[in-house]
């Protein structure tokens, strides 16, 4: 979407444009919103009814977490849709925001079904913000070079800061207050966030003549028919599944249910590379570097497997077997989400300084992939060294555990997170580009899910069992990547050395969770 200077776009801050801003303190209170959440949402659906939660099993509140964060991701893809046919990038984000916040003040009322109302809108509000407020971050800087990077580095600050603040705030109200509470102040959080947005959007570039006409034209109306059938066939969908549920003609059970949604997005993926591989009428090399895109998927969706544990698992080693008392206080289970926010603001300036300085000694990308998930496997290890000190869940453990965990989890995402990024915008065929990036975002929805299912073992297996084979299923991905380096370096072929220095330069912008 072609963008023009908005008329205060002179306006500058910290010698960035101002509009840099306004979009700083939007993704600030959305992400503040999301992991103030995300830090509540496991352990209120296994507290007591007794304590105001649902006294789910482990293994129900963690298929829930991991539909949960999976749909977030995947409602980005949509989300990027209908801000390109119907809304604008702009206006996507304010009614994304909008909507986030009804989601929160929804979980805010105590019922059922508002709570599940509330999950689904937060996970429709963010797919419609998330994806557009990162374009039009890059829309400020329509020329490009170092200063958008220093942009979008302080951009990745502001997402930390929300996301370390997020659980302090949310983390001690719902965990010492009321759930209720904390769920509500996360969308006090998202509604200052949009009125920031609202007041500040003058200083962002207004969306000029290009595919902005075209919306206001008969392709934008055929694409809002085109949304809502989608709509109307979803909820059809969601009815007579419900109807034959409760008739008893299915037998659906909500880990088989994330189970299946994990099988069908593997399969989805698969079937599009092989049909881009015989179908897509690829050039020779074009095709290797599609084959190595797929092989980028599969190890950064195990990485994150392991990675978005930290809401489900940890929260729940956090909850119930972390010594947490302070004196006489006891600190919030949630309050550790906030280390992996500090350290990978700590860890992202160096990783980006030592492969900016490295140049083209700099590890390979599939090197980077191995690092990172090698290290993952490592905080898997504690882990389980960890649970084994519990003494099957008799004694409570010190917090060093947890922490180690979030380290080596923390270096492993500035190794990880940048290199996936890097690499589809490098390898994939320019026309295909943001397909590939969609593909990308299923890779963390996929991700996303697992960590939930491997979560829902928490009770139902000893602990020590279930982080070890996490540890071994991680480490022999990291293993293979690794062994396979030089094939998959032949794969991509050879890169122009503007791009490989390109690869150092994102890490410096570090990971954009969603």
């Amino acid at each position: 979407m072609e963008m023009t200077p908005a008329p205060s776009a002179g306006k500058q801050w910290f010698g960035q444009p101002r509009g840099l801003a306004t979009l700083f303190f939007t993704e600030m209170w959305e992400r503040f919103s999301y992991y103030g959440m995300r830090g509540l949402l496991i352990l209120f659906l296994v507290a007591s009814v007794q304590t105001g939660g649902f006294g789910m099993t482990d293994q129900s509140a963690a298929a829930i977490y991991g539909l949960y964060v999976c749909g977030v991701y995947l409602f980005a893809l949509p989300g990027g849709w209908v801000a390109d046919r119907i809304l604008g990038q702009q206006n996507a984000v304010f009614v994304g925001g909008c909507i986030i916040a009804a989601g929160h003040f929804s979980m805010a009322i105590a019922t059922v079904p508002t709570f599940y109302l509330g999950l689904c809108l937060i996970v429709f509000g963010t797919g419609l913000l998330k994806p557009n407020v990162s374009a039009i971050v890059g829309d400020l800087y329509p020329e490009g070079g170092v200063r958008r990077d220093a942009g979008f580095s302080i951009f990745y600050a502001g997402i930390n800061t929300g996301a370390f603040l997020g659980p302090i705030i949310c983390g001690f109200l719902g965990e010492h207050v009321n759930w209720h509470l904390g769920f509500g102040a996360a969308g006090v959080g998202m509604i200052l966030g949009v009125i920031q947005y609202r007041l500040g959007s003058k200083y962002l570039p207004r969306e000029g003549t290009g595919k902005a006409a075209v919306l206001e034209g008969g392709a934008r109306r055929r694409a809002a028919r085109q949304l809502a059938l989608a709509a109307a066939a979803a909820a059809g969908a969601g009815i007579v599944f419900t109807v034959l549920q409760r008739a008893g003609v299915l037998h659906l059970t909500l880990p088989g249910v994330a189970r299946s949604t994990g099988v069908v997005i593997l399969g989805i993926v698969v079937l599009y590379f092989l049909y881009l591989l015989f179908f897509g009428q690829l050039s020779p090399v074009e095709k290797k570097r599609v084959a190595a895109v797929f092989i980028f998927f599969a190890a950064t969706a195990l990485f994150w497997s392991g990675f978005e544990q930290a809401g489900s698992s940890m929260n729940l080693f956090a909850s119930q077997l972390t010594d947490r008392l302070i004196g006489g206080w006891e600190m919030p289970a949630s309050w550790f989400l906030t280390v992996n926010a500090l350290l990978v603001i700590a860890f992202s300036p160096l990783s980006g300084m030592l492969w900016l300085r490295l140049g083209s000694r700099q590890p390979s990308l599939p090197a980077k992939l191995a690092y990172g998930l090698g290290v993952m496997a490592l905080g898997f290890l504690a882990m389980a060294w960890g649970a084994v000190n519990t003494h099957g869940g008799a004694n409570k453990v010190g917090p060093a555990w947890l922490v180690t965990f979030y380290v080596c989890s923390s270096i492993g995402e500035v190794c990880v997170s940048p290199v996936g990024l890097s690499a589809v915008t490098k390898l994939a065929p320019k026309r295909l580009l943001g397909q590939m990036m969609g593909v990308l975002f299923m890779g963390n929805a996929l991700g996303n899910l697992v960590a939930g299912l491997v979560a829902g073992g928490f009770a139902s297996m000893p602990l020590p069992g279930l982080f070890g084979s996490v540890a071994k299923v991680i480490g022999g991905g990291a293993l293979i990547v690794l062994i396979l380096s030089k094939p998959i370096r032949s794969l991509i072929g050879t890169l122009p050395t503007a791009e490989v220095a390109a690869s150092g330069a994102a890490a410096a912008e570090g990971h954009v969770p969603a």
